[in-house]
């Protein structure tokens, strides 16, 4: 285990997080709330010391980085900058306890989207800025942040796949170039273009240009944090429709949009994830548009509402343009199963993934064939390509896992003594980044009625779910910090 160089990396991750601090400290002192800018220079400044010390005590370090360096040094990462991005909030008194200020900041930087505030639009407008900009910076992810503009990242590209293999979603995750740090800045330039194009066409519907950052930030990093209490409810029709169809553009995996920058339309078409993620959200929309047609003026405006839900749910963003938890029980069951399912794997989107789904119905379909004809060989394709027997047993593991861990943080949460649908929609929306759940977490309330203990638990799985459960798991392993190369 090359202990020096894993601490190396999370101090950069803290470094470069600080320096998107000094965003929100610019915002309090433009609007003369000297305090708060103050406060955020001080968190920043400690910060910097503490990644400068770690830097300087690895500064002997060995470039050799393989896979379980890649989840310490990801898993590591990340809970640093949850327990630190959280000061400000604690700091400014906004959130008085800090155990919410982390639930929040957690639920930012892994694009969850779920709530302790009961009031959002009392938060000064840094803290705003702070809150949704984590979404954005999570969506993507830090690490593939720092492979993108470190220079080191190109002369160590071999060893670099095993950070953005622990930090992006899905069940593989592959170089679209020989360097992976020429794969990182492409990520990162689509995903600017992508952010930039969803905050002109805002302005253009009429939205204020803070609120147009904000929301495009929960957008790109479908994370769902809005700076009003009405969510998106509030905007106009036009930005609702923006939202809906770059909520659907962020769930789709980036490698298509290279594949598409190469002018290779015959495999962005042909491949199954995307078409089965298309059929998903189409069929979702026309069965609960025709659901809710009478909870509506018109046709078109049901249409509008299916749309923008289904979009924000399957992708796991998280905004809310009606309270669906008025909906008739059909429609908010399509909701409910979109929340396991999620976006498609190489996207900012949570949930298990379309591919990871479209992978356990081929592995059931093998199973039940096998019980059938024990003789004959059956090979597991997917885009005309044979996936290799450790992804399908990778993908079965990681559902075993998925559901011991909802269970066991069901059973915590529902200490608390709330309603099942309340306790199980709240565990399912953590997990899967999603952040509205049912009944008491729906889509106009919030989880500050839950108890510390539930907090840190929900606060857990939304780590889990974000870094797809292992990563996390592994370095609370012995046998990670012992082992030899």
């Amino acid at each position: 285990m090359n202990v020096k160089f894993v601490f190396r990396i999370t101090a950069l991750c803290v470094f470069f997080t600080s320096l998107f601090m000094l965003a929100p400290a610019i915002i309090a002192f433009i609007d003369a709330q000297y305090r708060y800018g103050f406060i955020y220079l001080g968190v920043v400044a400690v910060m910097l010391i503490f990644s400068g010390i770690i830097f300087w005590l690895t500064r002997n370090y060995k470039p050799t980085f393989y896979a379980q360096e890649g989840f310490a040094a990801t898993s590591l990462s990340w809970i640093l900058m949850s327990f630190l991005g959280a000061v400000p909030f604690k700091l400014t008194g906004e959130i008085p306890s800090y155990i919410d200020a982390l639930f929040e900041i957690v639920s930012g930087f892994t694009t969850t989207g779920a709530s302790i505030l009961t009031d959002i639009e009392a938060l000064s407008r840094c803290n705003l800025y702070w809150r949704s900009f984590s979404h954005w910076l999570g969506g993507m992810g830090v690490l593939v942040f720092l492979l993108a503009i470190v220079p080191s990242a190109k002369k160590e590209s071999g060893s670099g796949i095993f950070l953005m293999r622990a930090e992006s979603p899905g069940p593989s995750v592959g170089k679209f170039t020989p360097h992976i740090r020429q794969t990182a800045i492409i990520l990162y330039v689509i995903y600017v273009l992508l952010t930039a194009m969803c905050v002109i066409l805002l302005l253009v519907g009429g939205m204020p240009v803070f609120d147009s950052l904000c929301t495009a930030f929960g957008t790109a990093g479908t994370g769902g944090f809005s700076v009003l209490n009405s969510s998106m409810a509030g905007y106009c029709e036009f930005c609702r429709n923006v939202v809906t169809v770059f909520m659907f553009l962020f769930g789709v995996n980036f490698n298509m949009y290279f594949l598409l920058l190469l002018r290779q339309f015959k495999s962005v078409f042909k491949n199954s994830e995307l078409r089965a993620y298309v059929i998903t959200v189409v069929s979702s929309i026309v069965l609960i548009t025709l659901n809710i047609r009478n909870m509506f003026g018109s046709f078109s405006q049901a249409l509008h509402h299916a749309a923008f839900q289904v979009s924000s749910i399957i992708t796991t963003t998280g905004f809310a343009s009606d309270d669906f938890e008025q909906w008739p029980a059909f429609s908010k069951s399509i909701l409910f199963i979109l929340m396991f399912i999620g976006a498609c794997a190489g996207s900012t989107g949570g949930g298990l993934k379309v591919s990871r789904v479209i992978l356990l119905f081929k592995s059931i379909w093998k199973t039940i064939i096998k019980t059938l004809r024990p003789r004959k060989v059956h090979i597991v394709r997917m885009d005309s390509r044979t996936v290799d027997a450790s992804v399908t047993h990778g993908v079965n593991s990681y559902l075993a896992i998925y559901c011991v861990i909802i269970l066991t943080s069901f059973l915590i949460v529902s200490l608390d003594n709330y309603s099942l649908g309340t306790n199980l929609s709240a565990v399912v929306a953590c997990f899967n980044n999603i952040g509205p759940g049912f009944e008491l977490v729906g889509a106009t309330e919030n989880y500050s009625h839950f108890s510390n203990l539930s907090k840190i638990v929900l606060s857990c799985d939304m780590l889990l779910g974000r870094l797809e459960i292992f990563p996390l798991l592994v370095l609370f392993s012995p046998d990670l910090w012992s082992r030899k190369r």
